[in-house]
């Protein structure tokens, strides 16, 4: 597979690129300055310790992540992944804002265990990272604009002129790129809640972990048994869903009861904010899950399994579709 060859493909993978290794940069200094200015501390009695560390390295997953959806959006020309991606990246610009005071509340809770300069050093720069992201967030939801109109053609010629057939395509684009993104969401709550979060019991720890092969296994199933359209395993993989919904639901409340509030202290902004997105995610999957379904065994099959074509092979085809007197539409729109 490789990255289709335009301009604007290019310029998508360059603002991706320089975003992620300028805010990688930031964020592995503010990373470096915490560990440098933590003094010898019994870190077991500061679950603020774990939390900096927790939230920054989570944050540079997700940049690496969203590079890998970057090449793996462009290589399938999946428009419907592009556009996540930008709204993923607005995900990201909220989180680096709600980071700012969820460290800052770290910081002040490690009073006396951490050079009190440490804040005033981090503060310019977690402030410049939301700001670097509004900037770049706005390239590339113009770049997804263009990308969009390039690859409708593709789409047009793997579907044809069925309109049925296309909102079929479509809605089987958006539960994939759907599971994409729950991989992403889910981990980044478990992790910091196995990290950061106090007063856990040895069993609902140890189911915490344990979620999340079994959160992976259940995502790599739901992608096969949609592609093979097996009518049983989405079923099975739909009560699976129903029951992450109601384990984020359950972990949500429980945050804000008054009896649990301090174990969640020093991470309940950012784990509210994983929690709410997933939810979010986890019903959007679970529609799209069900009309999948609804659409299994009515032609779609093939045209998800129809091998994708050489760049050769590409540039013949363009190159026929521009021949006078060939009124076949250049775009698709996509609704």
């Amino acid at each position: 597979m490789y990255i289709p060859n335009s301009k604007w493909t290019w310029l998508f993978v360059v603002i991706a690129l320089i975003q992620a290794a300028v805010i990688l940069g930031l964020e592995s200094y503010v990373f470096a300055d915490f560990q440098i200015h933590l003094e010898s501390v019994a870190t077991g009695s500061y679950s603020s310790t774990k939390t900096i560390p927790t939230f920054l390295s989570l944050y540079i997953f997700g940049f690496v992540y969203e590079l890998v959806l970057v090449y793996d959006a462009l290589r399938l020309k999946n428009t419907i992944q592009i556009i996540g991606i930008c709204i993923c990246n607005v995900g990201l610009l909220i989180y680096g804002a709600v980071q700012i005071e969820q460290i800052q509340e770290a910081v002040h809770l490690l009073q006396g265990a951490i050079d009190i300069d440490l804040w005033q050093q981090a503060k310019p720069v977690l402030i410049a990272i939301p700001c670097i992201l509004g900037f770049t967030s706005i390239l590339m939801i113009g770049v997804a604009w263009k990308l969009y109109d390039e690859f409708a053609w593709t789409i047009y010629k793997h579907i044809s002129a069925d309109l049925r057939m296309k909102r079929r395509y479509l809605t089987y684009q958006i539960y994939i790129a759907l599971l994409k993104f729950d991989f992403f969401f889910f981990l980044g709550f478990t992790v910091q809640f196995v990290v950061v979060v106090t007063g856990r019991t040895d069993t609902e720890f140890a189911l915490t972990i344990a979620a999340i092969p079994v959160t992976i296994i259940i995502l790599l199933f739901a992608a096969f048994f949609t592609r093979r359209e097996n009518t049983a395993g989405m079923f099975v993989v739909i009560i699976l869903y129903f029951g992450g919904l109601a384990y984020f639901l359950f972990k949500l409340v429980r945050m804000y009861q008054p009896s649990r509030e301090k174990d969640y202290t020093s991470a309940r902004r950012s784990l509210t904010f994983f929690a709410v997105i997933t939810l979010i995610l986890i019903v959007s999957t679970i529609i799209n899950a069900i009309v999948c379904t609804i659409n299994f065994h009515k032609g779609l099959k093939p045209h998800i399994w129809k091998p994708h074509k050489s760049r050769d092979e590409e540039k013949s085809t363009e190159m026929g579709s521009q021949t006078p007197g060939n009124n076949v539409p250049s775009r698709m729109m996509i609704d």
